[in-house]
């Protein structure tokens, strides 16, 4: 029997609809017949609570705008949780994304998910923090053992070469703060022998309320120290608390990492007397750009340096220093 005709027409709409869908979510077609698919590329965090990760995701962001890509922005609710964060990345490799920016909370645990994405032909850019071995293409991060060096040298000439010093560190597991600790370390121990180490082994998690009982347990052990240096922005702000509390703010020297509100505040009051600082907006943004030019084929650094600087009371508001204590994350808002 023969089809009617607006049946037949309507099945030849649903399969014309269904076409058209499909290029849709392919990206459809260039005039050429080239596939023109947008990007898309997952950029995975420690954390995403703390004031550097959202300046992070607002360089991944200005550059996934800047070149026409989708930014896929998922990190872990814990920056401890590593089975998270691999879970994350293997999620991400299911879904077939084309590339991975990725901040490996633990140098060696997060090894076997990127090999999975590069025998999944799916590209890996590590940023901030080192990843062992070499199924990456690329390292986009701040010099850690030079921004630690750095931190040793300016406590070592606030405490004029003497007095007693405590290093607090994070958690073992990232490369990143082993890098700045070991620095640290380095150049207090070369520089300044007439300084006295009183502890160098106590590991804060990455909370501010864990770096608070930290910080306090210390200084009821050694309530004589002159001097303490913390490697990243939750334990800075953990420290500062718990000076504040005991009335030892501008009392004990505190040479911290990182930036937010309210450390701001506390350099500007001088409880804090310097700020190792990242960039943080440029890691994210040449991080993108790096996954984007590995993808196209396109020459790029296997290892991008982002800068480490120091800020003090002296020079906060000088704008290059400004700029890195208060990155715009406007972007984020949009």
């Amino acid at each position: 029997m023969k089809t009617p005709l607006p049946f037949r027409f309507l099945a030849g709409l649903v399969t014309a609809l269904a076409a058209l869908l499909l290029i849709s979510c392919q990206g459809g077609k260039t005039d050429a017949g080239t596939p023109d698919k947008e990007l898309r590329l997952a950029v995975i965090p420690m954390g995403t609570t703390h004031e550097f990760w959202k300046a992070i995701h607002a360089g991944a962001q200005t550059a996934g705008v800047e070149l026409g890509v989708r930014i896929i922005w998922k990190g872990p609710l814990r920056e401890d949780d590593r089975n998270e964060q691999v879970q994350i990345v293997e999620t991400m490799i299911a879904a077939g994304v084309d590339a991975i920016v990725l901040t490996p909370m633990d140098d060696r645990a997060l090894i076997p998910p990127v090999a999975e994405a590069k025998r999944a032909g799916i590209p890996t850019v590590v940023f901030n923090s080192a990843l062992s071995g070499d199924d990456h293409v690329a390292y986009v991060s701040t010099d850690n053992r030079k921004g630690g060096r750095l931190a040793g040298e300016y406590i070592g000439s606030i405490m004029k070469g003497r007095g007693k010093l405590i290093l607090i560190r994070v958690i073992a597991s990232v490369e990143g703060g082993r890098q700045r600790e070991d620095g640290f370390l380095e150049a207090v121990k070369a520089g300044f022998p007439g300084i006295t180490i009183l502890s160098d082994n106590q590991y804060a998690g990455i909370t501010t309320e864990t770096a608070y009982q930290t910080t306090d347990s210390l200084l009821s052990r050694f309530p004589d120290v002159d001097a303490i240096f913390t490697p990243n922005e939750s334990t800075t702000f953990g420290c500062l608390r718990a000076l504040e509390d005991r009335g030892l703010a501008g009392k004990v020297i505190l040479v911290g990492f990182d930036s937010s509100k309210k450390l701001i505040e506390a350099l500007e009051k001088k409880e804090l007397r310097g700020l190792i600082l990242q960039d943080p907006f440029r890691m994210g943004y040449d991080s993108v750009k790096t996954a984007v030019a590995h993808l196209k084929g396109e020459p790029y650094e296997k290892f991008v340096d982002t800068g480490v600087f120091l800020a003090t009371p002296e020079n906060m508001n000088e704008p290059a220093i400004r700029k890195l204590l208060v990155p715009d994350l406007s972007i984020l808002n949009r």
